[in-house]
């Protein structure tokens, strides 16, 4: 089973790339991030053209996940859990041939000193709750999506450029590392040593073009889905398209 996950920064002004892709790559599960669409406008008649099922979470203009499957999307959860307050569609989960799949867009952060920030982290307590829940079934658990937290200064082109960031600060880091705590592996770096290798290129400043990246894309594992890895790694192949997003896909293969 191959799976990937793709913030593809609007499906709408992506879907000629997401379908080429997603005809070249041939995912059995697809977990995208900033669709930026709500659920009725969701360009369901061309992916599901492919063979795919969907299941979207939603808001016009802003954030939204998706999971794209090639077999059925069962026991869905929208949403995740721990705050009946939060509006922002971040989080769906279902399980697809026994594997419990996430989608996630964990929040930005920026600026620091502001409520932003505390948002973000509250955010990652949430996650770290469900992820312990998950764990509790013994099943295979793929958390994936964009986290906006770059793990250590080896996934960031330029440590000292980015001192400042959210998605570099310390307690950013901590609150990411607590859930591999958990028994979480990066799925990348299990079969992935080298450093600088990259997920996001800002469309600013020729940060494509010079390889001026951080990697924020990341595939959790459970341990029973650690063990099911055969492959892993970073299609950047998307990101030289025209009208690219600014992320490109992580993706992984686990065994039957």
């Amino acid at each position: 089973m191959k799976a990937a996950t793709w913030n593809v920064n609007s499906i709408k002004a992506r879907l000629p790339n997401l379908l080429e892709w997603l005809d070249g790559f041939q995912p059995d599960v697809a977990m995208l991030q900033e669709t930026k669409t709500v659920d009725e406008n969701f360009p369901r008649l061309e992916i599901e053209e492919r063979g795919y099922k969907i299941l979207a979470h939603g808001q016009k203009s802003y954030n939204g996940v998706a999971i794209l499957s090639k077999h059925e999307i069962e026991d869905p959860q929208v949403g995740l859990p721990g705050d009946d307050s939060d509006e922002q569609a971040r989080y769906v989960e279902g399980t697809i041939g026994g594997i419990r799949f996430a989608s996630i867009y964990l929040p930005n952060g920026n600026p620091i000193a502001t409520e932003k920030f505390t948002y973000k982290l509250g955010w990652m307590k949430r996650l770290k709750a469900r992820a312990e829940t998950l764990l509790q079934s013994e099943g295979p658990v793929v958390l994936a999506g964009d986290y906006n937290v770059v793990p250590m200064d080896e996934d960031v082109h330029d440590p000292a450029a980015w001192a400042d960031d959210a998605l570099c600060q310390p307690e950013s880091r901590a609150a990411y590392r607590s859930i591999l705590n958990l028994g979480y592996a990066d799925a990348y770096r299990i079969y992935n040593t080298a450093p600088h290798r990259y997920s996001f290129w800002d469309y600013q400043g020729g940060a494509w073009q010079n390889d001026h990246g951080v990697r924020i894309d990341h595939l959790l594992l459970s341990p029973q889905a650690a063990d099911r890895l055969k492959a892993s790694g970073i299609d950047s192949g998307p990101r030289g398209k025209s009208k690219a997003s600014d992320h490109t896909p992580v993706w992984i293969e686990l065994a039957a």
